[in-house]
């Protein structure tokens, strides 16, 4: 038998406690409700007592020997229901549930079936970004839409939220053929009528990328497909060169030469000011979407987010198997923080920002207040039913090579304009020399594809903003005077044909 406290005392309290006492296969007996106004407090609802507010949650907690705490406060804003879950998680050995939202109280259909246990999303802070989804449906219904990296946490996503407004036609092109076939199978169930293509491929096949488009000829590209994890990058640079940098300028001039309206690219605040190459990598790709933007008739934009609750490799995941495992919970550092999203969220300013984008520009999301990386871990080891430091532990690693204490999402010079929507705003892109930069990329293509030991050194040359350590200095000068000696009569012509004859795949 669980011990049962609801707090709030409202009408899906009301519901939830008719069904959780009507039904013979539920175990919770509702020992006492809890309630913020002040009036409701001694009143009783199905013979169960108000005993009082927030402030009471610990002391009632102990006094029945709470295991279970119902949240039933679904009108509440995020900010109020992260209080409460904050006091709530002090109560040990307790299961925490929740109603998601109000909508179901509208439509009736607040039940037991609707609590979900907490999840970390909840802690946030935060309400959870809104988009208006009639007019992303008017901009991709009847559109062919390619989307790379379409089996990842993100474009996944995208995927589903594309397909559920009415797309002519939708391309997954992913080189991992099992997250592909997940994604097909999941849209093939849910959509029957969908007209979907799954393709296996490398955004680095020039050839491959350029048969697509000559075929399916998309009206918008969203490219996801990209190197992200920090640590490895940082021990494989010249793939995440080879990956991220010219696997976007190629799906870039595909869309140039075969006429795609729009190309979205999956940025990343580590592109501000990176101390990392995945983050400097990035930080190119935004470049090469400025340029094209500035010499083709596609309109090419960029979203910049920070990091996403539950993909693949976030902190989050990593947290549970080391908690499913007994601990410890490893943290690199106890004052990281990163800005957070969902995985929705992320999705929704993807298909904003090809829904409001004019071309050229570098969307921004306001994702409110910081998290301390050690709070989300403490915050989960509770949410699981366990006390920090008695039951797990969490074990500081050590900040990782290129690995920041804290993330920005903009550069000084880009500053911030307001988009429709208050929490979406875009961010003004730095000019550079364009010339000189398709020079660089030619250059850096070959030092890539030759695997020399210099890439970061080289990286910093067309990325100022990328922070080297100081050990790299010297070898970054020594550097940059090579390449004066070598490639001083380097040139190059337009976009739609740099690297088109002269930068072969491989």
């Amino acid at each position: 038998m669980r011990n049962t406290m609801i707090i709030g005392a409202g009408e899906a309290c009301n519901m939830v406690m008719k069904e959780l006492e009507l039904s013979t296969e539920l175990d919770a007996k509702i020992c006492c409700i809890i309630d913020d106004n002040p009036r409701k407090k001694g009143s009783y609802i199905h013979g169960v007592k108000v005993i009082g507010n927030r402030d009471d949650i610990l002391s009632a907690a102990e006094k029945y020997q709470i295991t279970e705490i119902i949240i039933a406060i679904p009108s509440a804003e995020k900010k109020e229901q992260q209080k409460i879950l904050s006091i709530c998680q002090k109560v040990p050995n307790c299961e925490l549930k929740i109603l998601p939202g109000v909508y179901q109280l509208v439509n009736g259909e607040v039940s037991v079936s609707k609590l979900r246990n907490v999840q970390i999303e909840d802690l946030l802070g935060r309400e959870p970004i809104q988009i208006t989804t009639e007019k992303i449906g008017r901009y991709v219904s009847d559109k062919v839409v390619l989307v790379t990296g379409g089996g990842g946490s993100i474009g996944s996503e995208l995927c589903r939220q594309i397909a559920a407004n009415g797309v002519r036609k939708l391309i997954i092109f992913d080189i991992y053929e099992n997250n592909a076939y997940d994604i097909q199978q999941e849209l093939k169930q849910k959509h029957p009528n969908l007209d979907l293509v799954v393709l296996i491929g490398s955004v680095r096949n020039g050839r491959k990328i350029n048969s697509v488009f000559e075929k399916y000829r998309p009206d918008i590209v969203y490219h996801a497909a990209a190197h992200k994890h920090v640590p490895l990058m940082e021990d494989s640079p010249n793939e995440a060169i080879k990956n991220n940098v010219f696997g976007t300028y190629k799906v870039a001039l595909a869309a140039d030469r075969y006429k795609t309206q729009k190309f979205v690219l999956i940025s990343t605040d580590k592109a501000v000011n990176p101390t990392n190459i995945m983050g400097a990598s990035k930080r190119m790709c935004e470049m090469i979407i400025q340029l094209f933007n500035n010499r083709s008739n596609t309109e090419y934009v960029a979203v910049r987010f920070g990091n996403v609750l539950g993909s693949n490799g976030s902190v989050i995941p990593l947290f549970k198997k080391q908690i499913e495992a007994g601990g410890p919970v490893t943290v690199t550092h106890p004052d990281i923080i990163r800005y957070f999203m969902t995985i929705p969220e992320a999705v929704s300013l993807v298909l904003q920002a090809g829904a409001s984008a004019k071309g050229g520009e570098i969307f921004v999301l306001d994702m409110g207040q910081p998290v301390k990386i050690a709070d989300l871990a403490k915050n989960l080891i509770r949410l699981s039913g366990y006390s920090v430091g008695r039951d797990i532990e969490i074990q500081y690693t050590g900040l990782r090579p290129g690995e920041k204490l804290y993330e920005e999402l903009l550069m000084e010079e880009e500053g911030l304009q307001d988009t429709e929507n208050s929490l979406i705003h875009i961010g003004k892109p730095i000019q550079f020399d364009e010339d000189e930069f398709l020079k660089d990329l030619e250059i850096l293509y070959k030092e890539a594809y030759a695997e020399t030991g210099n890439m970061k050194e080289i990286v910093h040359k067309i990325v100022p903003t990328y922070h080297l350590r100081e050990t790299d200095i010297l070898r970054d000068q020594q550097i940059q005077a090579s390449w004066k000696k070598e490639f001083a009569d380097t040139s190059s012509n337009l976009p739609s044909a740099f690297l088109n004859e002269r930068i072969t795949d491989v």
